[in-house]
């Protein structure tokens, strides 16, 4: 059993979780009208983009928890495959990088996505 990519894992579980969680509470709340999909403009924004722009929010963490689930199977899997670890590493590191630079720090998003990276490399 690899801790590192148990740790990996419950790292990009929580990432992706609260992701949904606080774009919901903090940002697509204020845009919904009774219905599951944002249906309210955001001047600039018409509803239509917001709906994309719920449903792409809403992707990441889906991706996130899905990487979170590859890394468990593999945390528990005889032979570890470096053609799986690796890219999901890279992906979270630049995915980190980007949003460290988009806002200048101030999103804690960049920590999280970035220790998935560090804890996939320690494995």
């Amino acid at each position: 059993m690899n801790y590192f990519l148990i740790s990996a894992a419950f790292l990009s579980f929580i990432v992706g979780a609260v992701h949904s969680f606080l774009g919901e509470k903090l940002i697509f709340k204020k845009l919904r009208n009774k219905s599951i999909v944002p249906e309210l403009p955001a001047a600039p924004l018409k509803p239509r983009n917001i709906q994309i722009i719920w449903a792409t929010w809403h992707l990441a963490s889906i991706f996130g928890v899905s990487m979170g689930i590859v890394l468990l199977h593999l945390s528990t899997s005889e032979s570890i495959s470096l053609w799986v670890i690796q890219p999901i590493a890279w992906a979270m590191f630049l995915s980190g990088l980007l949003v460290l630079i988009a806002t200048k720090g101030r999103h804690p998003g960049w920590i999280g996505l970035c220790g998935v990276a560090f804890f996939c490399w320690l494995s």
